[in-house]
């Protein structure tokens, strides 16, 4: 029962997330789109009121005028009735570590450590897996306070730093667990900017319009730079919350490397749109995003097993030695592995006929060493050559 509720606060945990993460970045974009779309106001009396830019639309059968105060209204009162984009990022960010506490920390021996990538016991990883994502937030924050002016250095840093961070995790964590990490570290940088930096600058330039004065540039200044280091971290961020579904990605011997790259594709995907809203067409920004990706797709594109693992025929009989000692306790109807209340993905590998049905499956996730997870089971580079040589072979099985 209690595997049963823990799954069932695992799905409404991801849903609320999804949600929260779908009007984040829905809210981010737009007004990532806003901000660069402005144009000089069309009326002198608007540009006297302190409007230093707007934008019009036509969405939702009407037409909107947008428009920009820098410092507030100017011989007007500010609005009481404000809108503050601040709980989305909030909820999307206590939902994520909800799922990170709900999976990776209750099942840190199962999901989170890797025995064969680095000895750890759960305890140790997951202080190290806390730890990584403070320091980050804290390293990031201190380069943002002291390069401030030197926008490039401080991209370039900050973009080293969480390929670093990319690599280290890698020999830590398993490589699922890594690329998770990852993207939590830019998932906290997003919302800690949000709750240290954007809100509290957005609340003191309000006191200072109602007070009558003149409100500091620099909240608006520090503000528009975390809006937009925000905007470029989204795209990586979003392909990791789904890259758990494609263990082709992080299973590679260089996982760390593949990561690297579909986030730079990313970086590359959002820069273009965002000089879109410029007017400013960038062509070989896609052009160089989709060839970094074809690079990715044809590196990983599997590979066929040695000459020498086909040498000699491969009897089923041993095979299935493998899947009953290495992955039934997770793959039977009812699972004796602790932590599963269900095979994975509904798979089940008892019966004969069953391995036949999912022989590919069995291949690619055995030989990509996505499975078993965490290698819990403890299968040898031998058995995964073994069932390599089989699939090869024709994957034959006995019919009974």
């Amino acid at each position: 029962m209690e595997t049963y509720l823990l799954d069932w606060t695992n799905l409404l945990v991801r849903w609320i997330h999804l949600i929260a993460g779908v009007a984040w970045i829905g809210a981010s974009f737009y007004f990532v789109m806003l901000d660069m779309s402005l144009r000089k106001a069309a009326k002198k009396a608007d540009e006297d009121r302190g409007v230093s830019g707007e934008l019009w639309a036509v969405h939702g059968g009407g037409v909107y005028q947008s428009q920009k105060f820098l410092a507030g209204p100017i011989g007007e009162p500010l609005s009481e009735h404000l809108h503050w984009s601040k709980w989305e990022a909030y909820s999307t960010w206590l939902s994520g570590m909800g799922m990170l506490i709900i999976i990776y920390w209750f099942g840190a021996n199962t999901y989170l450590i890797d025995q064969n990538v680095f000895q750890l016991s759960a305890t140790q990883a997951i202080s190290v897996s806390a730890l990584v994502i403070a320091v980050s937030w804290v390293i990031y924050d201190a380069l943002c306070r002291f390069l401030s002016a030197n926008e490039n250095l401080l991209a370039a840093l900050i973009f080293i730093y969480i390929l670093l961070c990319d690599w280290l995790l890698f020999q830590l964590f398993s490589a699922r667990a890594a690329y998770i990490h990852v993207g939590a570290i830019m998932g906290s940088i997003m919302v800690f900017n949000v709750f240290f930096h954007i809100i509290p600058g957005h609340k003191k330039m309000v006191q200072e319009i109602r007070a009558g004065q003149t409100p500091n540039p620099e909240y608006g200044r520090v503000g528009k730079q975390r809006s937009v280091h925000n905007t470029y971290f989204t795209l990586p961020v979003l392909f990791v919350m789904i890259s758990n579904h494609y263990p082709m990605t992080y299973s590679h011997e260089y996982g760390w490397v593949v990561l690297a790259l579909i986030m730079t594709a990313g970086v590359l995907i959002r820069q273009f749109f965002v000089l879109r809203h410029l007017h400013q067409f960038k062509w070989w920004l896609p052009v160089v995003a989709i060839a970094l990706l074809s690079a990715v797709i044809v590196w990983l594109k599997p590979q066929a097993p040695g000459v020498e693992t086909l040498s000699t025929k491969v009897e089923f009989s041993k095979v299935r030695a493998i899947i009953d000692a290495r992955c039934i306790t997770c793959h039977a109807e009812q699972p004796t592995q602790p932590g599963f209340v269900q095979p994975p993905k509904g798979i089940v590998l008892k019966q004969n006929l069953q391995i036949s049905q999912h022989a590919p499956m069995i291949a690619q996730t055995v030989g990509n060493q996505y499975m078993p997870i965490g290698n819990l089971t403890r299968m040898t580079v031998e058995e995964r050559q073994l069932i390599a040589s089989w699939f090869a072979q024709g994957a034959n099985v006995d019919q009974n």
